[in-house]
């Protein structure tokens, strides 16, 4: 599934162990080109990176206003931007020991910059970029140069 008219992005997050070394793999496609990035963590949550592959993913544009579909596997991600929660969170200071404010404020920053839509999809099914985003994020996880989840680990 590509969005034919603004960027198409892919996301995954990993964790071996939870917590435990992770990583994130995204793969950005506009106009017939793709852009594929990863990182690995020392120390996180799977939904840490699930979360850490969408930000990761807008922090790597160049400019605003762009029309995005982000097609994501976690349930977590989606649901929260679709259903309303985060807005929630935000409304009640992430009260009640939400987790992961640090990462939701961040993305809700970017997400005011771009016109957003998420779509759930299947993991480790027969959707090939998602397939590609979870090698990314577990090699990533795997890597021998992990970075500190500063937010995690802080």
């Amino acid at each position: 599934m590509i969005h034919d008219k603004g960027l198409t992005i892919y996301t995954d997050g990993s964790s071996r162990g939870n917590p435990g070394p992770g990583g994130y793999g995204a793969i950005l496609i506009w106009k017939g080109q793709s852009k594929e990035i990863s990182a690995g963590y020392r120390r996180t949550t799977n939904n840490r990176m699930e979360l850490m592959s969408v930000i990761a993913a807008l922090e790597s544009l160049k400019r605003d206003g762009i029309d995005i579909v982000v097609y994501s596997d976690s349930q977590y991600v989606v649901k929260a931007v679709t259903e309303g929660w985060l807005q929630k969170w935000i409304r009640t200071g992430f009260s009640g020991g939400k987790k992961n404010r640090d990462l939701w404020m961040r993305y809700h920053a970017l997400s005011q910059r771009h016109s957003i839509r998420f779509i759930w999809v299947k993991g480790h099914h027969t959707n090939p970029y998602n397939n590609r985003c979870d090698e990314l994020a577990t090699a990533a996880a795997d890597g021998k140069v992990l970075l500190e989840d500063t937010g995690y680990e802080g």
